[in-house]
């Protein structure tokens, strides 16, 4: 039995999990029991040390026993150097070294949220996914991940003797390639938008993309705007830039066109699950995942039926003669949100 501490750290919010880890036949496959956790305002705290503090102690008090854990893992929304990361949305500066000196906890690790979700695939069962394709699964190839929502992550990783390897990429900073000339339109719009050379295949597969997508098409005429998605837009786009955003178009336009409310919103969705689908496949081709290919990030639970729908796959697969190669990935979209806390337990437990 190890103890751990798991963290998912944002710019709102700190998650905190106290975790008794045991290793089953090889480093890739740890039993994990959640002992305690706990969710706190970041803000109401001048940096991470005094939240883990104030959690042990609640931890120790709820299970009337000291709890002195060996090993800790906590996932940051920001770039890790060298186990040091400073935070976009908070004045915080992590420092490994320097939080196990404080804590008194042997080994602590500071890893990027999504290299977090990669570790997570290998703790999730059966209900904790939607496949989307059984395809041919092979226990001893690349798995990738891929995860739209703030903005879009990929990465992808191998099982090797020494445990789980995660390897992050930038994959979601490579250009948007449009295929059809209403997608060579948008390309278009966006450069125009944002006075740039280059679009990301992030500024269209992402919250962001979302709302990009509806812009276009509202500014084409495509459809009759409605007022109440009308006022939610015009809101924020006069909020952009600003330190705090009081509403999510993203989330209102996705409403609306799973529940068919509004053919605007209903086209944008359309576009952005095709482009969706068709940056997996892409990423799919370059790593020939049949491990798995996982969808991860916070918009795909939430339009599941438009997910599943048959769009996705299709663009997916329309990759010419390589098709009969996609058609042997596994895809599944991880339904867990938990998915990142649960990577960060299973790095602890690695180090």
């Amino acid at each position: 039995m190890t103890l751990l501490v798991a963290g998912d750290i944002g710019g709102t919010k700190t998650i905190l999990q106290l975790v008794d880890a045991k290793g089953e036949e090889s480093k890739t496959s740890v039993k994990l029991r959640n002992l305690y956790e706990n969710s706190y305002s970041s803000h109401d705290f001048p940096d991470l040390v005094p939240i883990v503090e104030k959690f042990l102690e609640e931890a120790s008090e709820k299970l009337e026993e000291k709890q002195k854990p060996e090993k800790a893992c906590f996932a940051i929304a920001g770039p890790v150097v060298n186990n040091t990361v400073k935070l976009t949305n908070l004045p915080w500066m992590i420092d490994a070294k320097l939080m196990e000196n404080k804590l008194g906890i042997s080994q602590i690790s500071l890893i990027n949220d999504f290299e977090a979700v990669g570790y997570g695939v290998f703790g999730l069962n059966a209900n904790d996914l939607q496949t989307l394709q059984p395809g041919e699964p092979k226990s001893d190839a690349p798995i990738a991940v891929i995860g739209a929502g703030t903005g879009l992550g990929q990465c992808f990783l191998i099982q090797t003797t020494g445990g789980i390897k995660v390897y992050p990429t930038e994959g979601g900073h490579t250009d948007f390639a449009p295929r059809s000339e209403l997608e060579f339109d948008l390309l278009k719009y966006l450069k125009t938008l944002h006075n740039i050379s280059r679009v990301s295949v992030e500024r269209v597969v992402s919250g962001m993309g979302i709302v990009a997508i509806y812009q276009f098409l509202r500014d084409r005429q495509y459809a009759t705007e409605s007022p109440e998605i009308r006022d939610v837009v015009i809101q924020w786009e006069k909020e952009v830039g600003a330190k705090k955003i009081t509403v999510d178009p993203g989330a209102v336009i996705g409403k609306a066109a799973l529940e068919k409310s509004d053919p605007l919103c209903e086209e944008t969705l359309k576009m952005f699950v095709e482009a969706y689908g068709v940056e997996a496949g892409n990423l799919a081709l370059k790593f020939l995942p049949y491990g798995g290919l996982y969808i991860a990030g916070g918009i795909a639970a939430k339009i599941i039926s438009l997910m599943k729908s048959g769009s996705f796959m299709e663009a997916f697969k329309n990759k010419g003669r390589m098709k009969p190669l996609l058609e042997k990935v596994p895809v599944h979209i991880i339904l867990n949100p938990q998915v990142g806390l649960i990577g960060a337990a299973i790095r602890a437990s690695n180090l």
